[in-house]
């Protein structure tokens, strides 16, 4: 990987604080939440955005994108699906990134994961002038860097999406998918979701047949939530017996965490990367797809 692939990827608060008035960088605060509560023995998840956080209080410059609002299909009746092309389109455009732009995607998220959801995302319609800021707004704060309440306004700008169909794996592919070579199956979620002792919602015990566990909580630095350096990403990866040779699509339970897992492995340069959406906010409920536990 190297530093410089690395940086393909990931950018530091320091280079982040160096081009804070760059006009072709569009800063953006990814803040949101999935709140869990535990309700007749199983756990229950909802999904919030921050807007009010951001409004008071956040890296001069950035906009803000509600990951449960405004890049997702509300029709879907999967809950936080990619929205359509053309309502992406709108949302990125509304905030003023255009096809031109380097994104700078951030939250306060211990694993970074609504920041990767992002840079998932806008790769997934074609844009891959994407970056995560290591470390998120928790580090930036800790190293007392500017932060600022007002809401900035940019010109119009034209996004133009163009999807990358192979990056998106709908339940039907992936259950075509089971059991067949050259594809690894890896489950974001925690371990006691993955063997079956947390139930979330409506969702059956257990996780997808074949699937690997891979928390997205071991990619991160639990001292200061920077991702792992290269050497430590590929130990974990390489314990988890994860083939760079092979199709690897990650799911969680709404695509999100897992889109934690797929951005620590493109940093590693692994080349087919795929995400479930639907994940098991869908696969759990679907009574005709197979579950293991």
């Amino acid at each position: 990987m190297g530093q410089e692939e690395r940086s393909r990827f990931l950018v530091e608060t320091d280079w982040l604080e160096n081009h804070l008035h760059d006009p072709a960088v569009r800063m953006v605060d990814m803040r949101g939440y999935v709140r869990t509560v535990v309700k007749d023995g199983a756990q229950e998840a909802v999904y919030v955005g921050a807007p009010e956080e951001y409004a008071q209080a956040h890296i001069p410059g950035a906009v803000y994108i509600d990951w449960t609002q405004d890049i997702v299909d509300h029709n879907d009746p999967v809950e936080a699906q990619i929205a359509l092309p053309e309502h992406f389109a709108e949302a990125m455009q509304r905030v003023g990134i255009g096809d031109e732009h380097l994104v700078v995607a951030y939250d306060a998220h211990p694993a970074s994961q609504f920041a990767t959801r992002l840079w998932w995302a806008l790769t997934y319609y074609g844009h891959t002038r994407v970056v995560v800021l290591n470390g998120g707004l928790p580090k930036w704060m800790r190293e007392r860097r500017p932060l600022d309440s007002e809401q900035p306004v940019y010109p119009a700008a034209t996004f133009t999406p163009r999807r990358q169909p192979q990056l998106r794996a709908s339940a039907e592919d992936v259950l075509s998918m089971l059991g067949k070579q050259g594809v690894t199956l890896v489950d974001a979620r925690d371990s006691g979701q993955y063997n079956g002792t947390v139930v979330r919602g409506a969702g059956r015990a257990g996780h997808i047949p074949g699937a690997l566990s891979l928390p997205r909580e071991e990619l991160i630095n639990p001292a200061d939530g920077t991702f792992r350096s290269e050497e430590e990403l590929k130990q974990i990866i390489d314990e988890a017996h994860i083939d760079p040779a092979q199709r690897v699509v990650a799911y969680c339970n709404g695509g999100v965490a897992a889109t934690s897992v797929l951005f620590s492995l493109a940093m590693l340069g692994y080349p087919q990367l795929t995400n479930y959406d639907g994940s098991w906010n869908e696969w759990g409920i679907r009574q005709d797809l197979p579950v293991e536990i």
